[in-house]
């Protein structure tokens, strides 16, 4: 099975629920999986590793705080990224115009450091009634045969 390190980008702390409901899920599948909080590139950026990073976006379509030094991690990195997989989540609200900015914009970013992805990325909307954490874990088993 995979090597999955789970990316998480938060500011209230619901996109971690999220994440550790993917652990769990992609545990459950067979994969070694770590959790990451505060991502650090260094950790991160080994051969043949699928990424999964599940982010919120702040603001006017901004990255959580504590994504931010990864994205500047990865922006300017020169490491060559290109076994990497790699899956999207974001969680956001649907009356903003920004909804899921922070999620699409880390999708281009990985895409374009020679990343593959593995699955088009994923949005929930929580002005709907949904419990993203199941949304999500259904979404990977819905999946599964591509992870």
């Amino acid at each position: 099975m995979s090597s999955f390190q789970i990316i998480v980008g938060s500011m209230l702390g619901g996109t971690e629920y999220v994440a550790e409901a993917c652990e769990e899920s992609l545990v459950e599948l067979g994969h070694d999986v770590t959790l990451h909080l505060s991502p650090d590139l260094s950790n991160i950026a080994t051969q043949n590793q699928t990424w999964l990073i599940c982010t919120s976006t702040h603001g006017a379509g901004d990255y959580p705080d504590n994504l931010l030094p990864f994205i500047d991690q990865l922006t300017s990195t020169t490491i060559d990224l290109s076994s990497t997989k790699y899956m999207v989540i974001g969680i956001g609200d649907s009356n903003y115009d920004t909804f899921c900015l922070a999620a699409k914009n880390i999708d281009k970013l990985i895409e374009s450091k020679g990343c593959e992805r593995l699955i088009t990325i994923k949005t929930f909307d929580m002005t709907l009634d949904i419990d993203p954490e199941e949304e999500a874990q259904a979404w990977l088993l819905t999946n599964k045969d591509q992870l």
